[in-house]
């Protein structure tokens, strides 16, 4: 029997798998239930087999989740077992971070040994978009750890030429596509390429071989979507975010051509609950200011000038644009001052240059003979499309998504700083490389600071300001090095002896000390200010928050609609549905409090037209709805029968189901003016709701 030792490399990923715990899991009650649309769709699940699976928003089966059904299978099992809680629908998405993080550690190891494994691990667990979405239940890191297991199936598959693992590969990416549909085939570009350039079996075998997978993917990806779609529509609910209630339809419009940005329709946003029950949506256009960037107007209705915005059309911090794709397209987009860069940005410039050593070490060409090109070429071509795809779409896509980037970057570090190492150690014209790194490396860190700080203070400020200089220092002390080297070619042995090379590797640890320092503060601040449940980030943006907690931590106040619940209670009959919504969010945190049946007409963001207005008044004649709430953030696909609602039902008087908002002098601080737009935005969509009772219109209907 094998003895078991623990040497520093498993101390060493003991570490770094206990800092992403923390980072994952530490004081995860400030994020409250999350997501509040996919919170009440999970609540929904868990009270009936059909809900849990058709993925129904609503416990009435009304209309689903705009999404495919794995992620949210998982989270709904979560609560089963747990019992329905934030805490319990947010633990899906941390474990698969921490097991993410072991998993890149594995992937890079078995190929460029332990170092390089260690720091792809902790580059990936300090990423801020990565820890955001690890402590959110968006489902996005659900498919990450996917994809990474189907990772090591397909270098097993190009390694040993078993088409086995090809297979398992494409089913687990299959998987993945029921996690997140279509974002799931990102990665079907570096699993095509590296598997047809591995050289362990014919080229006409290879090609075979995945023809037959190609058919296992789709029929793994597509067998949900088949089954409800040839469920009639009146036996489950309406497919939410489709135009003709399918799940193939909402494949390739809402889920396809919109995150392309060939569907036609403009760019919306900020559309859910944040934590406290509050309407976070709002309708959202591109709008260019004078730097040609892309700001957000949220439309408010009854004011002046016909909107209401935080200074100079910007969020927190001046960051413009909640949406990637609202953000000027080009090269430069991830680098630029806006709501992506300091997501993701922080190792993008080491990895990109440690692509290049990579290929130089290993004298990459087209045919892949060893494990390292093989791991090389699968990392990048991960990376490429996504970073070209991030940078130049016009699509609707939103920060968080960005975490797809982060394995092949967090790897691809790994494997540049080991190869550049290697490269320096030579002392030829090679070895550059690795200081024009690190130099790379603060100028983009230099430029992300720049951007928040203004609104960083005391410690975390100087912590940043040490790391930089670090950074800088480490890449001077490294081209001091490489010169001597270069002139003393007489004395080159003296100088890479032992003593020498422990010098050189005590300055880079410096130097990849102070490019861990700014992402990991970023990432740490997602502890203490709550990650926003609807569009999910961390980094500097968030860490210039200066409100600990955050705008919605800590707050997952049920008292926000209490008011509305218990009248509705008190009022029903027997009716079906205890309050009919124009949208779900005016109907997620009635679903969370109460698990009962609520009718959201219109579906996520309103503009479903899921029934005409001759099956509602079908619905209010036989009694299954009497309460209906107008407004709210409906966009169209509810209007007609809402008018209709508001001509012939009876209006319950506000003072019944709604607490009196008393006006008073705010501050005038920076903190109320950069979030006067937002706060202004749900003040007037809660002022306008009003709430109906259909009653004596379902008297006379019969």
């Amino acid at each position: 029997m094998k003895k078991y030792k623990f040497t520093k490399e498993y101390l060493g990923i003991s570490l770094i798998l206990i800092l992403s715990g923390i980072l994952n899991f530490a004081n995860i009650g400030i994020e409250g239930n999350g997501n509040g649309y996919y919170a009440a769709g999970v609540k929904s699940m868990t009270l009936s087999i059909k809900n849990f699976f058709f993925v129904s928003f609503d416990p009435g089966s009304f209309v689903t989740i705009d999404k495919p059904p794995l992620g949210f299978w998982i989270q709904a099992i979560f609560a089963k077992i747990f019992g329905f809680s934030g805490w319990s629908i947010l633990l899906p998405q941390a474990l698969a971070g921490v097991i993410s993080v072991y998993l890149i550690y594995y992937l890079v190891k078995r190929a460029y040994g332990t170092e390089a494994g260690l720091i792809s691990a902790v580059c990936l667990a300090i990423t801020p978009v990565f820890v955001a979405a690890s402590r959110n239940n968006t489902i996005d890191n659900l498919l990450v750890v996917t994809l990474l297991f189907a990772c090591i199936m397909l270098t097993f598959a190009a390694e040993k030429g078993r088409v086995k693992y090809l297979f398992m590969s494409l089913i687990l990416v299959g998987i993945g596509f029921n996690i997140k549909m279509l974002e799931a085939y990102m990665i079907g570009p570096a699993f095509y390429i590296t598997y047809l350039l591995s050289s362990t079996i014919s080229f006409k075998r290879r090609i075979g071989n995945l023809v037959i997978g190609t058919v296992i993917l789709f029929a793994v990806s597509l067998s949900w979507a088949l089954i409800v779609d040839l469920v009639p529509s009146q036996n489950r609910p309406f497919i939410g975010s489709s135009t003709n209630n399918s799940v193939l339809e909402l494949i390739i419009g809402h889920n396809g051509l919109e995150r392309l940005g060939l569907s036609g329709k403009s760019v919306r946003g900020g559309f859910g609950r944040d934590n406290d029950g509050n309407n976070r949506g709002m309708d959202e256009s591109p709008q260019n200011n004078d730097k040609g960037m892309h700001g957000v107007t949220p439309t408010i209705k009854n004011q002046k000038n016909g909107n209401m915005q935080s200074p100079n059309g910007t969020g927190q911090s001046g960051i413009q644009g909640s949406f990637g794709g609202q953000a000027q397209a080009g090269i430069t987009r991830l680098f630029s001052k806006n709501s992506l860069s300091d997501q993701i940005v922080w190792f993008l410039p080491i990895a990109l240059i440690g692509f290049v050593a990579g290929a130089l070490k290993e004298k990459l060409r087209f045919k892949l003979d060893n494990k390292r090109k093989i791991s090389l070429v699968l990392w990048f071509i991960w990376l490429a499309p996504e970073f070209i795809y991030f940078s130049y779409t016009t699509g609707l896509f939103h920060p968080y998504y960005l975490t797809m980037m982060a394995p092949p970057i967090a790897a691809l570090t790994g494997i540049g700083v080991v190869a550049m190492w290697e490269l320096f150690k030579e002392g030829k014209c090679k070895s550059w490389l690795l200081p024009a790194s690190l130099l790379a490396e603060g100028v983009t860190h230099l430029a992300m600071f720049s951007n928040f700080e203004a609104n960083i203070s005391g410690i975390a400020r100087n912590i940043i300001i040490a790391g930089l200089i670090l950074c800088f220092s480490a890449s001077g002390m490294l081209i001091i090095l490489n010169i001597i080297t270069i002139i003393s070619r007489k004395k080159y042995t003296d100088l890479n002896s032992n003593k020498n090379v422990r010098i050189k590797k005590i300055v880079l640890g410096c130097g990849i000390l102070g490019i861990l320092t700014t992402p990991f503060l970023g990432a740490s601040a997602a502890i203490t200010h709550s990650v926003n449940s609807t569009i999910p980030c961390a980094g500097l943006e968030l860490l210039s928050n200066n409100k600990i907690g955050g705008f919605n931590a800590g707050r997952n106040n049920s008292s926000s609609n209490s008011k509305l619940i218990n009248f509705l209670i008190n009022n029903r009959v027997d009716e079906k549905y205890i309050i009919v919504v124009a949208s779900s969010q005016s109907a997620d945190n009635i679903i969370i409090q109460t698990g009962e049946p609520v009718m959201a007409l219109g579906g996520f963001s309103g503009s479903d037209n899921i029934i005409s207005l001759d099956q509602f008044k079908e619905l209010v004649k036989n009694d299954e709805v009497r309460y209906v709430l107008t407004g709210g953030m409906g966009r169209g696909g509810s209007s007609e029968i809402m008018n209709w609602v508001t001509k012939n039902g009876t209006l319950v008087p506000q003072s019944q189901y709604k607490d009196v908002v008393q006006n008073s002098e705010s501050k005038n601080s920076d903190e109320n003016k950069n979030l006067i737009g937002q706060n202004m935005a749900r003040f007037s969509s809660n002022n306008s709701e009003q709430l109906y009772d259909l009653k004596g219109v379902a008297d006379t209907l019969k």
